[in-house]
This record gives C-alpha cells, structure tokens and sequence, in this order.
C-alpha cells in the first residue's frame, strides 16, 4: 500500500477517534460536559493523539530503516566474481536499485508482469527489450547478477511495505482502542494530552540539536578515514590541487590552500560590495528615511535575500560576465581572458549580501537609545554628526556581528562560484582569472561515479570539516559580539 494512502487512512481514524472520543466522554457524564474532568475536546484529542503517535512513529522509523537492510542482504547475497572488473559493489547496488525501479515502471505500463519481473528465471535479454520499451535503457555493465540482484531488491522491498502496512494499520487501531476504553469522565485527558504534546515538541526541537550532531559525526568520521589515506600536511599545507582519481592514472595531489585562497578571495570582493552598499543602504533607512520611504524601500531591498542562488549564479554567467569581459577582455583592456572569473563572482555575490548587510545594519542602529541622539542634539551637533560620532560608534560593535554573519554567508556559497568563478584551483592575485572555492570542489569530488572508499571521494568531508570550523569560529566571534552589544543598551 502507498505510504500516502496510509497516512491518509491514518487520519481518517484520527479524525474518527476524535469524534467517538469526545461523544463516549460526554455519554458518560450524562452529557453534561460540568461533570468531566477535562474539556470534551481534550477526551477527543486524546483518542487522536494516541491513535497518530506511535503509528507515524513507527512509520518513519520503518522508511529510514527498511531500504537500509534491504540493500544490506541484496548486497550480500552479490558473489564477488559477478562484480565487473573496475567497479565497486557501490557503483553496481546503485545498478540494482536503479533496474529495480525500471522494472516497477515495467509494472504499471504493463511491459511486463509481475511475475515476471519478481521470477529470476525471465530471460535476460527479454527483460532488456521490455524496459527498452518504456524508455529504460540499460548500460553494457548491467548484467544478469544485477536484473537477479534487482528481482530480490524488488521482492524484499514489496514484503517490507506489507509489514509496514499491517504494523504502522496495527499500531494505529490498538492506540485508538486503548485511548477510546479508558476515555470516561474521571479519566485526565487534559494532563495527558498537555503531556504528550509537551513531549512531541521536546522530540521536534531535538531533531535540530541530533541533526547537526549527526552532520558533525559524519563528517568527524570521513574526515579520519580520509587522513588515514591522504597526509594531514599535504592536505593543509600543499599548494596544489589536482585530483587523477585512483584506478584512473596517476596520483593526486589534494592540497587546500589554493582552495581556501579563492573563498576568501571571492568572499573579500563580495564583502567589499556589500558593506558600503549594505551599511549606507542602512544608515539612510535608518537617519534619513521618512516611514512613507523606508515602508517600500526596506521591503524591495530584503526580496534580494529571497531570489534563489541559482538566479544569482545565472546572473553572473549570462550577464556580468560578458560585461565584464567587455570591458577588462581582449576588445578592452586586455586583463580578462573569460567571463568566468573571481570578480564576477565576487559582484554578483557581494549584491546577494546587501540585504543581510542592510537589514542587520539597520536592526542594530535602531536599537541605539534615542536619548544618545537627543543628547547629541542637544549639546549642538547636527544630525550627520550625531550620526558619525555617535550612532555608528554605539553600533559598531553589531554592525562588525552582521559583517561576519555576511562573512560566513560568503564563504558558504556554491552556486554563484560555480556558475560565475570557473573551476581552476589557483594561487593568483589577479581578480580576473578563473578561481574555484571549497565549496564549488566539494561539489565536483562527490559528483560521477569515483570510488566513496577513494582519497578523491573522502577528501570532500575533510574540505566540509574545515568549512565547517572556519564558518563556526565566524558565527561564534559575530555572536559574541553581538551579544556584547546588546548587553550594554538593554
């Protein structure tokens, strides 16, 4: 059964629990809702609760696990002599799951039976014609072992869904017949509602905190495996990087500098664009601005935080590089040989930033107390030096947190560097030439069919780990700061 017709159905007796619930409890105070314990909706609620909880518990439980040990047992049951020459019994799981799904399709055009497409007796061959005929094509390294290994996958698959079904259906009916034999007048729905809901928010504000704990392992993780195979010196210290990828040639040189060069690199030309922009677009909303003005200015200049970076990236390929190269290029100056290059990146990065600049910016100066200003005034300074000499010191402080916040942004930024940066990892202080960051490389090294187990597949968790540590030092120094700030003026 589909998982949307069982959380529909899961719902629906929900909602029925719910009903009953409230009607059993008010039946047994007469209908007179004064002589319950609770409120009649909480006796409903009750019912519901217990008849969603463990049942969708389990429900999620059984879809993170279930494709795990499915491919666990399909990938044990792969004799090491049907893997071909070359590739990993990764590279032909990935073969298996994706014949499995030709053959479900095969299913519902009706190309094939069911039964065919579970028997590992069907013909080889018969199977490549008819998934040919949905417009599944199948590489020359799929072979009989994977369509044997993909009939078992599908079976196994098909049975874990119907064990789902009858549990998480199971679960449901006793959580909403248990609820509804206790649901009487004396019987605390409320306390036992409020408490079970306390628990589910305590469970939906831990997944954040178990969340990033599990990114950090895993990269913790990889990025040992990754050591054990690569030296941790070449890696931080080594001025090149050119990966050849084992098997294909060749050793790799996989060192992070040149790397971390074009972030900081591009993210300085970013901040440079953005921090006027941003700090003077704040100043004037801020000072200056009449509310009629600030009303429709603010508003336009924060949409830029919600174009996609994809958008921006784009941007870069399609307009300010070719306008750059217009200009600085071979018709011009002579100093740009493409339009991929570290200043593209940098503007059309530097103008994603202006809102965060602008908007922190303008949080932090309005936070300054009024009586600075009135006693500035006061003592006779005019309203522009009030604002140098006493607005921006006072919040200097949290202007020097947004500017790190728009710092970490920066240098987290994927799309714009690998549509408007180019790929060339070099050490170069020239603004126009195509540079790549370690965003852009962690990017490529996970992307194709490399080896997981390889030096050039792992290093992209030891560039995540130093990505990590680099934009968690910046967060921390911004909300420190911050936090200073807001201490003394509150």
């Amino acid at each position: 059964m589909p998982v949307l017709w069982i959380v529909l159905i899961v719902l629906a007796l929900a909602a029925v629990g719910y009903v009953l619930g409230r009607q059993r409890a008010l039946a047994s105070a007469d209908g007179n809702s004064r002589k319950l314990h609770s409120l009649p909706s909480f006796y409903g609620t009750s019912v519901a609760i217990f008849t969603m909880v463990f049942s969708f518990a389990a429900l999620i439980v059984w879809m993170i696990v279930q494709p795990i040990v499915v491919e666990n047992r399909v990938a044990a049951t792969i004799s090491p002599e049907t893997i071909p020459e070359g590739r990993t019994i990764g590279l032909m799981m990935s073969d298996v799951r994706r014949v499995a799904d030709g053959l479900d399709q095969a299913v519902a055009q009706g190309a094939m039976s069911a039964d065919q497409a579970t028997s590992i007796r069907t013909e080889f061959t018969d199977v490549r014609e008819r998934l040919g005929q949905i417009g599944v094509a199948l590489g020359s390294d799929v072979g009989p072992a994977v369509l044997h290994a993909a009939q078992r996958y599908r079976a196994m698959s098909a049975t874990g869904d119907l064990a789902m079904t009858v549990v998480v259906l199971g679960l449901a009916l006793a959580g909403f017949a248990v609820a509804y034999s206790r649901t009487h007048r004396d019987f605390r729905a409320r306390n036992v509602v409020e408490r079970t809901i306390r628990y589910i928010l305590i469970f939906a504000a831990s997944i954040a905190v178990l969340t990033t704990v599990g990114i950090v392992l895993s990269l913790i993780f990889n990025t040992i495996e990754f050591f054990r195979l690569y030296p941790a010196w070449e890696f931080f210290f080594g001025t090149t990087w050119a990966p050849s990828f084992s098997g294909r040639g060749g050793g790799s040189e996989l060192g992070i500098v040149p790397l971390l060069w074009g972030t900081f690199y591009i993210s300085l030309i970013a901040l440079l664009v953005a921090v006027p922009i941003g700090l003077f677009a704040a100043i004037y909303l801020s000072e200056y601005a009449s509310p009629k003005v600030r009303s429709i200015a603010k508003p336009m200049i924060e949409v830029l935080a919600g174009i996609p970076t994809i958008v921006y990236g784009l941007f870069a390929l399609l307009t300010v590089g070719p306008l750059l190269l217009s200009v600085f290029g071979d018709d011009g100056l002579g100093w740009m040989q493409a339009g991929t290059a570290v200043m593209t990146a940098g503007l059309v990065m530097g103008v994603m930033l202006i809102p965060f600049v602008s908007s922190l910016s303008d949080d932090i100066i309005n936070a300054v107390p009024q009586a600075m200003r009135d006693g500035s005034l006061g003592l006779g300074a005019t309203h522009s030096e009030t604002v140098r000499q006493v607005v921006l010191p006072a919040a200097l402080p949290g202007i020097v947190g947004a500017i790190l916040l728009a710092a970490s942004r920066a240098i987290g930024e994927t799309m714009i560097v690998v549509l408007g940066a180019g790929a060339a990892a070099r050490l170069s202080l020239n603004p126009f030439e195509a540079m790549t960051t370690v965003t852009a490389k962690i990017v490529s090294q996970l992307t194709g069919d490399s080896d997981f187990g390889s030096p050039e597949a792992l290093v992209a968790f030891a560039l995540g780990m130093t990505l990590f540590v680099i934009t968690l030092m910046l967060n921390i120094l911004a909300l420190y700061i911050v936090r200073k700030y807001r201490e003394q003026y509150e």
